[in-house]
């Protein structure tokens, strides 16, 4: 996640000369040298200077804090065959041969997509931005490619491409998009050395590491260029190469600077579970809070550094359509994870896998429905903020926009509750329904009295005004 391409016409060649991504012959047998696997972080962009375009995008993607996490591809066909596991790893888990899983692109045909009802749905629960996968670690374009026939335009009687189709509803409805991109590919030849993945995938064992990369680049450069401005870039499978000698030989440098030059307000992300490498824009977790590590995911590698932040979290246990999984998270699980998230200055990226017929499923658009409703009535404790001045605790978070901080009360309590605040509070108020709150302050300590029980609620709100 280094020198040296034999740029974009060796790429279109080799496209031409290998429909669906099949191997082009003896020149792809080519093996990089070995580099030491063992430094902190890759080689990267460090000189990145992020152009103001950029720095207001990161300003706005702070404000935003609410996406929707879309994972839709040829896995989405198979529903996890009856496991409950990741179905969109179901070529890796199944060990499907890639000549094989090509299969399916000749059933892919979505018929029931309608990008315009996807935004609608998601912009009413209240999303300000919208992740699609592009291209999984199944290889699989889900746009149109001309560097590969391996995409829905050329390879699937659908025909169309859903992502230009996204990319204009998103844009008819004050959405931003983002393109997911995998570095890993079960597919493509020239990704050889295999990492911690694919080796089940029948491909031979010999490749061209720089093609590979010359062909993810010439891929980016069109997500780049036919689809209007975009919000950015968000990477996954750096992790595949993490202990090989490919670990240094991503060529961030150079895909950092193509993405940047050609869209210098695009955010860069990489889910590589350490704290931003130079070039990028932002920091991620996957279905962690900033600072936890429930999945496993961070251990000791869970830097929080000093970018804005995201949690990305799954509705099930799936990211992609799974036909048994039904172990849905309630819509209040999921705002007080949001709340949480606020709280510890990230997005909230909720994820939904949308059905092979390409609708969303009816669990997840009630779901939406719900966590929209709650933020018509509490968004603005949560849009446009920042992590609040009193850190995460049994009681809850807090979040603070200008000179109101929001106290987000999690727990039960018994109309009291006293917080570890220094600031000088003029005022304090309910924000579901506006009764005023008692307040005293003495030594640092501020405690909140008369409130009501919690209840049922998901998340009692308390808005303190606060002399500057």
């Amino acid at each position: 996640m280094a020198s040296g391409s034999k740029g974009l016409g060796a790429v279109v060649a080799a496209a031409a000369m290998a429909a669906l991504g099949h191997p082009v012959g003896a020149a792809a047998q080519s093996t990089p040298a070995p580099t030491s696997a063992q430094s902190a972080a890759p080689a990267a962009a460090s000189t990145y200077t992020p152009a103001a375009a950029n720095l207001a995008a990161r300003t706005w993607f702070q404000d935003a804090k609410f996406g929707v996490f879309l994972h839709w591809g040829l896995y989405s066909e198979l529903g996890g065959s009856g496991s409950p596991g990741l179905a969109e790893w179901i070529m890796q888990e199944n060990k499907i041969p890639a000549a094989k899983y090509e299969r399916l692109a000749h059933f892919f045909n979505p018929t029931r997509f309608d990008a315009d009802a996807w935004v609608r749905s998601f912009k009413d629960a209240g999303a300000r931005y919208i992740v699609i996968t592009s291209k999984h670690h199944d290889g699989f374009a889900m746009f149109g490619s001309k560097v590969s026939r391996y995409n829905v335009v050329d390879a699937t009687p659908f025909k169309r491409d859903p992502i230009a189709e996204l990319a204009a509803a998103c844009r008819r409805q004050g959405v931003k998009l983002f393109f997911y991109y995998s570095q890993l590919d079960w597919h493509h030849p020239d990704y050889f050395p295999r990492g911690r993945t694919g080796h089940t995938t029948g491909r031979p064992e010999a490749g061209d590491w720089e093609r590979y990369l010359d062909y993810q680049d010439a891929q980016l450069r069109e997500l780049l260029t036919q689809y209007g401005p975009i919000g950015g870039i968000w990477f996954d499978g750096w992790w595949d190469q993490e202990k090989t000698a490919l670990r240094d030989r991503w060529r961030l440098d150079r895909t950092y600077a193509l993405i940047h030059s050609l869209q210098p307000a695009a955010l860069i992300v990489n889910n590589h579970h350490h704290a931003p490498f130079p070039g990028e824009d932002y920091q991620t977790f996957e279905r962690d809070l900033p600072g936890e590590n429930k999945m496993g995911f961070n251990g000791d590698k869970a830097t929080i550094g000093r970018l804005p932040l995201e949690m990305a979290e799954t509705m099930n246990g799936s990211w992609g359509f799974n036909l048994v999984d039904d172990n849905y998270k309630s819509p209040e699980t999921l705002v007080r994870t949001m709340v949480g998230a606020a709280g510890r200055n990230a997005n909230f990226l909720l994820n939904t896998g949308p059905m092979p017929n390409g609708e969303i499923q009816p669990e997840n658009l009630a779901t939406f429905h719900a966590i929209g409703e709650w933020m018509k009535r509490h968004g603005e404790s949560i849009y446009g903020t920042r992590g609040g001045p009193v850190a995460p605790g049994d009681y809850g978070v807090t979040t603070q926009r200008g000179d109101t901080i929001y106290v987000h009360l999690l727990r039960a309590h018994d109309g009291r509750v006293r917080l570890p605040l220094a600031a000088k509070v003029r005022s304090a108020r309910l924000l579901d329904g506006g009764a005023a709150v008692t307040v005293t302050a003495r030594n640092g300590v501020v405690e909140l009295a008369g409130l009501p029980p919690l209840g049922d609620a998901w998340d009692q709100v308390v808005a303190l005004q606060i002399r500057r």
